[in-house]
């Protein structure tokens, strides 16, 4: 669907990649912005169910993960899946994000990986800041080569 859109219109497909490559570098930004106010910010103890709550929604409504999860299987699944493989997809995801997330939670529940990470953050955020802008610039560059192509 999507590949037939944007051999109809190659255009529309420059215009995506350069709102993309606009998006990652804000969102560089954001990540350099906040890790340069990280060393100033307070520790807020929560109760586990509140933690628990406040990481479920959080995940739950970020509009990235099913924009992310929908192009994994709009690419990977058949044009017509049978029912069986759309619940084994979904479990799998399902099982992945719920291991990942405990995963997480356990380990950060460690005051030694607490320490560790809040030592690091400033360093941790401006990587991530850096690497998700160099694949913005990445993507514009690619998008203003294709326009120079034309």
């Amino acid at each position: 669907g999507v590949n037939a859109i944007f051999a109809a219109h190659p255009y529309l497909r420059i215009a995506v990649q350069v709102a993309g490559g606009f998006y990652l570098l804000s969102v560089a930004l954001r990540l350099w912005r906040s890790s340069a106010a990280a060393g100033s910010s307070q520790h807020v103890q929560l109760s586990p169910s509140a933690a628990f709550r406040l990481g479920f929604l959080t995940n739950i409504m970020n509009p990235k993960s099913a924009l992310f999860f929908g192009s994994v299987f709009a690419t990977a699944l058949p044009p017509e899946p049978p029912p069986l493989l759309l619940l084994l997809a979904v479990g799998l995801v399902v099982v992945n994000a719920f291991v990942w997330h405990m995963f997480l939670a356990l380990a950060f529940s460690h005051h030694r990986v607490q320490a560790q990470y809040a030592r690091k953050r400033v360093a941790i955020g401006r990587t991530a800041g850096a690497v998700v802008g160099a694949f913005g610039v990445r993507l514009l560059y690619a998008a203003a080569g294709e326009i120079r192509a034309r």
